[in-house]
């Protein structure tokens, strides 16, 4: 393996749509509270909107050689942004601050888990959100079925919030000075 981590910007996401796309899938694949909900889930439905949203964005990509292989993509954005027609992810009066931070998508191809590729990328993100003066909260969203994502969360600081739809999402959440 020879893996390079490099940030890219939002005008270079269209090489993410393949990994994205994966990610969908994956999630797809692991749910067990209505999966089906995933198949209007794409790059076109979920990263492209939400960097379009987002005030700030942090997008980390990892090649083995040139193939993508995993990738982690953050954002700063109202907290207002998470109050929608999908869902209300939080209590919007529970966030001190007007802004959020979130770790919005992340994913590692199979077969690259395991060598610390994932921690590698959430640090990188972690040090980009405490970075963010304005920043208190954060963020991730867990879908149904990603026993592995969670537990990987939990070890890293973050705790379980809340359930949102009905147990499709799994919020977690963490305070900048505890992460």
């Amino acid at each position: 393996m020879n893996l390079t981590y490099d940030v890219i910007s939002p005008e270079e996401i269209e090489c993410c749509r393949e990994i994205c796309n994966e990610l969908m899938v994956f999630q797809k694949s692991k749910a067990h509270i209505t999966p089906e909900l995933f198949d209007d889930m794409s790059f076109e439905t979920r990263l492209v909107p939400s960097v379009e949203k987002a005030e700030k964005n942090y997008i980390v990509v990892v090649k083995d050689e040139e193939e993508i292989i995993g990738y982690v993509y953050s954002n700063i954005s109202r907290k207002e942004a998470y109050d929608n027609d999908f869902a209300t992810f939080f209590d919007l009066s529970s966030v001190s601050g007007e802004f959020v931070g979130c770790l919005s998508q992340f994913y590692i191809k199979d077969g690259y888990r395991q060598y610390g590729v994932g921690s590698k990328l959430f640090d990188m993100s972690m040090e980009w959100l405490r970075n963010e003066k304005d920043v208190q909260d954060h963020f991730i969203f867990v879908s149904n079925g990603n026993q592995n994502a969670l537990d990987f969360y939990q070890r890293k600081g973050f705790f379980i919030s809340h359930d949102i739809l009905d147990g499709f999402i799994t919020v977690l959440r963490n305070n900048k000075t505890a992460v």
